[in-house]
């Protein structure tokens, strides 16, 4: 028998790498149309749709040929891998680390400092011991991390980041994208913010989410703001992750929604956390899950503190308190 190609068909004979250890046939040692074998002059080329991978081809037509039957596995497979990847726990948020200290950054974004010279994110404890040893020593306040000198005048800040967009620099374009989002620039907005999700910017993702979401500047779009939210989710950001809980909350899908709000709690989200107790207390979430995500949650939380960021909460409250 042969198929169109004119290449023999059928299952021919198998080696020993086309039996598994239970004496099963690995059938990714065959074309999925034709059942002609991998050999020498013969070679197999993966079903790739979106990474799927179960199946393989001896050609294009063949390729062509098993197309249809093997869509439904295939989108199957598909949305396995994609779970695969949403549900992982990511290892820290989106916001990382401390350029100066090391220390994990807070999930809430006013505890941290954005400089406008390097883009670098600087946790409060490390931006006030700047301050106070320039004071101190009557120093010239410089960024701690690049040393550049603090700029004086929001105009100053400006051509800072202008500076950062023409290198690419994609937190500056991700700032600059917000700022024309906020003016009602919504056609800049989009420009700026997929030039800086393109560059790996997390924040970005979130905000085009959301623009998709509402139709601001593009067309209004449910499944490319929920794309986009769990590209940023995948990728650490707890807000996403919490707003997709909230998603597949409202569709129904409690299961998926507790998972997500699950990784959030880990990663140190306090609006997760009180959704879990409300769950736990209607026999939604076992004893042992909620346990483990309240332990989970202050051990994230304990991460991000130092003495240095509790001196700066409490300058903040003293100020506060003096006005």
């Amino acid at each position: 028998m042969t198929n169109e190609d004119g290449k023999e068909g059928g299952i021919g004979v198998s080696t020993d790498t086309d039996i598994g250890k239970a004496g099963e046939i690995d059938m990714t040692s065959f074309c999925a149309s034709c059942g002609i074998a991998e050999v020498d002059d013969i070679k197999l080329t993966t079903c790739d749709a979106n990474n799927c991978k179960l199946v393989r081809y001896c050609s294009v037509a063949c390729h062509r040929e098993h197309r249809l039957q093997h869509k439904e596995e295939c989108k199957k497979r598909v949305a396995e891998l994609r779970d695969d990847l949403l549900f992982a726990q990511p290892e820290s948020s989106n916001f990382g680390d401390c350029p100066i200290c090391f220390l994990p950054l807070a999930i809430n974004t006013k505890s941290n400092v954005l400089m406008s010279c390097c883009s670098k994110a600087i946790c409060d404890g490390c931006s006030y011991a700047n301050k106070i040893r320039g004071r101190r020593e009557s120093l010239e306040q410089i960024c701690p991390f690049c040393r550049h000198p603090v700029p004086a005048t929001d105009a100053d800040i400006d051509a800072n980041r202008m500076k950062r967009v023409e290198a690419n620099d994609p937190v500056a374009l991700r700032r600059v994208g917000k700022t024309c989002y906020d003016e009602g620039d919504y056609g800049s907005a989009c420009e700026y913010l997929t030039k800086a999700a393109g560059l790996g910017d997390v924040e970005a993702l979130y905000h085009l989410s959301v623009m998709y979401k509402k139709g601001d500047g593009v067309e209004k779009d449910g499944k490319m703001a929920v794309y986009h939210m769990e590209e940023a989710a995948i990728a650490g950001h707890p807000l996403a992750r919490f707003n997709l809980g909230i998603y597949e909350w409202n569709n129904g899908s409690m299961e998926r929604a507790l998972k997500h709000f699950i990784i959030a709690a880990n990663l140190g989200d306090d609006k997760s956390v009180e959704i879990l107790k409300k769950g736990y207390s209607r026999g939604l979430v076992s004893k042992d899950d909620f346990a483990a995500a309240l332990r989970a949650h202050q051990a994230a939380v304990d991460a991000t503190k130092s003495p240095g960021r509790d001196a700066a909460a409490a300058e903040k409250a003293r100020r506060r308190n003096a006005k």
